[in-house]
Formats: structure tokens, sequence, C-alpha cells
């Protein structure tokens, strides 16, 4: 049977194993999480072990939580003029894709990156040779990066639809990568989603420049800024700058019916703000 809406999830935490997550998301009623694969603030990474990531495998079936996908690490920084950092920064993806390959996540989504006042030109070159690099080195990988969308924050790249175009562009292998595009860092990028003619002008300008075929997620996270602010701060669903009416479009557009959509609103310990949000967002479903 073909689902008329899409599945809802949010970035659950790996703390005890990769497994516990999906134990977590069940619990706040996730059909989809985003998770990261090892700890975000570190470059070292624990080895996954084959029976962590068979609990993992059986689990997702168990409770029906698909797609899980996953975010890189913080500290990763494709643009980066400084060598050391960008190779770094280089190994610490490739092992994030191997980590990823190796649980069947189809997609791991990335922030491309800050230029560090070396121009946008030059950030998006070293992005590009560092993700070449990547699919080298790994090569026949099902995974795929995905390139989010950015606030634009600082030297940040990401927050135009045309830097990312660049990214695609400068790849050897276009195929291997997709986008993410979260809600929060649009507007604060500039792009006005709040009212549906403006969703509108926004997708029809991502179809034009990057693809609706190659927008493979979303987050779904309201903003504490304003439009244009380049300020990257999440807001509760609803309690920020974006409002309703920008995640009802995005929920009733049938041509996402089959993207995982996220939430990484702020949250306490016992995840009691994920139930709200995605009670409140599957109350925007239309029949």
């Amino acid at each position: 049977m073909v689902r008329s809406h899409p599945r809802l999830g949010a970035h659950m935490s790996i703390a005890g194993g990769v497994d516990q997550a999906l134990e977590r998301g069940h619990r706040v009623g996730c059909e989809t999480i985003q998770i990261f694969t090892k700890n975000s603030n570190q470059w070292k990474a624990r080895p996954l072990q084959p029976d962590e990531i068979q609990r993992f495998q059986v689990g997702q079936t168990a409770l029906d939580i698909r797609p899980v996908i996953a975010h890189d690490s913080y500290l990763i920084n494709l643009a980066s003029p400084n060598d050391g950092l960008w190779q770094k920064s280089l190994d610490a993806c490739a092992e994030e894709m191997e980590r990823c390959e190796a649980l069947g996540i189809p997609g791991l989504v990335m922030h491309p990156g800050a230029h560090m006042g070396s121009g946008v030109a030059t950030g998006v070159e070293r992005v590009a040779k560092a993700l070449n690099e990547v699919c080298r080195r790994l090569p026949g990988y099902r995974v795929q990066i995905w390139l989010e969308t950015t606030a634009g924050q600082g030297t940040s790249l990401g927050s135009r639809f045309e830097e990312l175009r660049q990214m695609l562009d400068g790849s050897v292998e276009p195929e291997r990568f997709g986008f993410c595009f979260d809600t929060a860092h649009a507007l604060a990028a500039g792009y006005d989603l709040r009212t549906r003619d403006g969703y509108d002008q926004t997708m029809a300008e991502f179809d034009r420049i990057l693809g609706l075929g190659r927008l493979c997620a979303f987050h779904l996270n309201d903003s504490k800024k304003a439009l244009g602010s380049r300020v990257d701060r999440h807001e509760q669903i609803g309690q920020g700058a974006l409002g309703l009416e920008a995640f009802r479009s995005v929920l009733n557009d049938t041509r996402f019916v089959d993207r995982p959509m996220v939430i990484e609103t702020p949250k306490g310990d016992d995840m009691a703000e994920d139930v709200v949000n995605l009670r409140l967002l599957r109350g925007l479903f239309e029949s």
C-alpha cells in the first residue's frame, strides 16, 4: 500500500550502542530516525562490533523504523584552507561512510563546511576535492552523502542552492550525492517558506538549480531567528519564526511522501519535546 504521508522522526542519541537509538525513537513515536554513528564531538570512534550491527539491523525491522539516516561529526570541515584540518576531516568523513555502509544506512547528512576566510570559490573547490577523494577511496558504496542546506552563519557554505550546485558539478561521481533540506536553515538563509507562495517559489528554485530528485531528506526545524538572519538556531515546532504553514506545506507536498523527515529541535533527557513536536506535525497532515 502506498503511504499518503511521509515518515516522521527525530534525531536520537546512540548512548549504549547504535541499536539503543531505535528503542528511544520507538518510545516517542518515530517512524524514522537520524543518528550520529559515533561521538559527534570526538575525532576517534569506537569500532562497531558485529553483534551491535546485527542488533541494529534486527531492531529496524522489528520496530519498523526506516530509513535510519546519519549525520556526520560537527568537527569535520571539508572546506578548510588548513591542510592539516582538511586531511583530518577527509579521513573522518571516509570513516563515517564506512560505518554507515556497515550499518546499511542509505545517507550521511553533511554540512558542506566553512571556508574560514579563503572565499566561497576556494571553499567550494576544497569540498569537491575532498568528496572526490572519499569516493575514490570507497568505490561501490551504497551509502550516499547528502549535503545539507545551511543558514550561512559565519563563513559556512551551502546557504545558497547555487553553492551546492557547484559542489555537485565538481564531483566525478554525482550519482553518489544528494541533498538534505533544513527548514530553519533555509529561512535563515533568506528562503521564505512562511507562505504557500513562498514555499512553492523556493521549491521551484531548488528544482531548477539542484533537482527535486536529489532532495533525499528533510530536517523539520523551526527557527529562533528571522528570515535572512544567517543565524543557525533551532526552535520548537510552531514557536519560532517559521510558523506552522511552512511545515504544513512540506508535509502535504505529495512529491516528498517517500522522503524521511526528522526534527532536530531542543529536548531534555525525557524527550517529551519530541512527543509534542511529532504530534503537532502529524496534526498538520491533510487527508
